[in-house]
């Protein structure tokens, strides 16, 4: 390591989508984090966000801290020792996200970058999260006044557990796949009344779900349609595959299911979960994950009926005060 010290170090600040270079440096972070950790330090929205030529109308800030000349071990150097994004949105709300290198950490580097982000943006309308809760996150958060107030929690179902229901759909729906070019609008219009009352998923745009397409995980065959006997979306069942890196195994998401209100109540959610699980199962994955919110009761106690058990958890931080 570098016998410099973090709040020594100069840290770059770039506004909007990320250049090629702090894209590819901020990868290799996330990419080692997660080797280490288990866990994705940023979220999909972030990455999706950093690289998008349009960011959807959200303003980003990104505070990255890079290390001295003086290197670690070849085999291991990293010149990104830490970074924080903050996507935000038009009303000034938004969500901060700090990883830092595994080879950097224990030296200061998250305190260096929240301490630049409290003197240049500062904390108004910011909730952070933490991927994992690592108890490192929770002292940081606590030394800045912040606390817990949202928990996503990963669920896994594993193969050997798996004895899914047969489900079937209520009368008059099919089911068929994503057709590119013909159902982004309608999907979308779908997705916007299945989740009117949740923002983060209501809200995706076209932009947003054009940058998922783009993705090298997108596969049509995985992104599941109920349908009526008009051919219009009432439900749907998006799945994804995570491949396999080092030492953790390819393993199945169920990425995001919905049902539009007027067919809310029918079994359809269950019946489209049930199949987007034995799609990933089709596909020889050892075990399939979700997220949800731990005071979703409901979708909690329906997937752990389909035998899915707590695995991790993200939480959300924001600030006490006035609360």
């Amino acid at each position: 390591m570098s016998p410099a010290h973090p709040e020594d170090w100069p840290v770059l600040a770039a506004k909007g989508a990320a250049d090629a270079q702090l894209l590819k440096d901020i990868k290799a972070l996330a990419a080692a984090a997660e080797e280490s950790d288990g866990n994705p330090p940023l979220s999909e929205q972030t990455l999706v966000t950093l690289r998008a030529a349009d960011t959807g109308g959200h303003s980003v800030l990104t505070l990255a801290l890079y290390s001295p000349d003086e290197k670690p071990d070849p085999a291991t150097a990293q010149d990104l020792a830490g970074v924080a994004v903050v996507i935000e949105e038009p009303d000034g709300t938004g969500v901060l996200e700090v990883a830092v290198h595994p080879s950097y950490r224990n030296q200061g580097v998250a305190d260096r970058l929240v301490g630049e982000l409290r003197a240049t943006r500062g904390f108004a309308g910011l909730n952070a999260w933490s991927h994992g809760n690592h108890e490192a996150a929770a002292e940081l958060a606590a030394r800045y006044g912040y606390g817990p107030v949202r928990e996503l929690w990963k669920m896994r179902l594993t193969s050997a557990a798996a004895e899914l229901p047969d489900v079937p759909l209520p009368d008059g729906v099919t089911l068929r796949v994503f057709v590119p070019g013909r159902d982004e609008d309608a999907w979308l219009a779908a997705n916007r009344a299945a989740f009117a009352h949740h923002a983060e998923q209501g809200n995706m745009s076209r932009a947003d779900l054009d940058a998922r397409m783009a993705e090298p995980w997108f596969d049509p065959a995985g992104f599941l349609l109920a349908v009526d006997a008009s051919d219009r979306i009432i439900g749907f069942h998006w799945t994804k595959v995570h491949p396999r890196h080092g030492d953790h195994p390819a393993i199945g998401e169920v990425y995001v299911v919905g049902v539009t209100p007027h067919a809310q109540g029918t079994g359809l959610g269950k019946a489209l979960t049930v199949a987007g699980i034995r799609h990933l199962q089709h596909q020889g994955l050892h075990a399939v994950m979700l997220y949800v919110d731990a005071d979703n009761i409901p979708a909690v106690s329906l997937y752990r009926r389909l035998g899915f058990t707590r695995w991790d958890v993200d939480v959300m931080y924001a600030p006490l005060e006035g609360r």
